[in-house]
């Protein structure tokens, strides 16, 4: 039997997913992430961000924005844009560029979880939030939160993990804003297709803010499992938390970013964006009106 070829292989596979689900459990917790303090992580991201005003006299309403596992793609300037276009000032939060992972290669570990998982990335969330409040041009009283995917993942980790009382594992200690005024001032958050599943920190223990969520599913999504968000919904409306949901069928998760990695099976849907986009447009409107 130990001369065949086949179950060499298949142990090699077996030791290989056994490698891969150890690391993403080890990232779960916190070990083998490199915490910074919130300066040196600011100072990494900061010249990276996108910064984007409508016209007129700020200070403005403003989004910041969290790509997919690839990075800033095209959705996130069209994302941008549309919030712009509402009277709202746009900031893109780059966690990829300054870390060197643009590349294929690098990104796709991203993706399986194996470096920069959500709750490490939520610091990035986090000195977003504290860079943004410092902004001349944001209103630090109405700042919405939209996560793509993997962002989705991390902004929702970042708000479990405070619930908590725990820390993003990639910082030191939670900005100083955050540590003074906790999450006051996050009118609200867009996750658009989140991962929800069981290495995320929201799955385990929800968050307690009561900061309303809007959540744009996918029906079937083969890259997430949309199930597990549902899950994560129902037990937060019982709680009492402000969730809304919008669950997208005949569309494929990413349906809003047309810059996509050869040989994606993933469809680009103008339909879905369109439908999308009057769904924030309404929801940014309540924040902005204060209802």
């Amino acid at each position: 039997m130990w001369t065949n070829p086949l179950v060499w292989a298949v142990l090699a596979l077996l030791v290989v997913f056994g490698l891969v689900g150890c690391n993403v459990l080890a990232r779960y917790y916190g070990f083998g992430t490199a915490a910074l303090t919130p300066e040196q992580l600011s100072a990494k991201l900061r010249p990276s961000y996108r910064t984007y005003l409508p016209d007129g006299p700020g200070p403005f309403p403003a989004a910041l924005l969290f790509s997919g596992c690839d990075g800033p793609k095209d959705n996130m300037e069209r994302w941008a844009q549309s919030v712009v276009d509402q009277g709202w000032a746009a900031v893109i939060v780059d966690s990829h560029g300054p870390r060197g992972l643009n590349d294929a290669q690098l990104w796709r570990l991203v993706c399986i979880g194996q470096i920069l998982p959500g709750p490490e990335r939520a610091g990035d969330v986090a000195v977003a939030i504290e860079d943004a409040r410092a902004m001349e041009a944001v209103d630090p009283d109405r700042i919405v939160l939209i996560g793509a995917s993997h962002g989705g993942w991390s902004v929702l980790d970042m708000l479990s993990l405070h619930g908590q009382g725990a820390r993003p594992h990639n910082l030191t200690r939670w900005p100083e804003s955050i540590r003074a005024r906790g999450l006051e001032g996050i009118a609200g958050v867009i996750l658009l297709y989140p991962y929800c599943g069981v290495a995320s920190q929201v799955r385990s223990n929800g968050w307690k803010a009561d900061v309303p969520a809007l959540f744009l599913l996918v029906k079937d999504d083969t890259i997430v499992d949309e199930d597990s968000c549902i899950d994560v919904i129902e037990r937060m409306r019982a709680a009492g938390r402000p969730v809304e949901t919008h669950l997208f069928e005949g569309t494929t998760h990413g349906f809003d970013q047309a810059e996509k990695n050869a040989f994606s099976m993933l469809e680009f849907s103008p339909e879905a964006i369109e439908r999308a986009k009057e769904i924030t447009r309404r929801f940014l409107a309540d924040i902005a009106d204060g209802s």
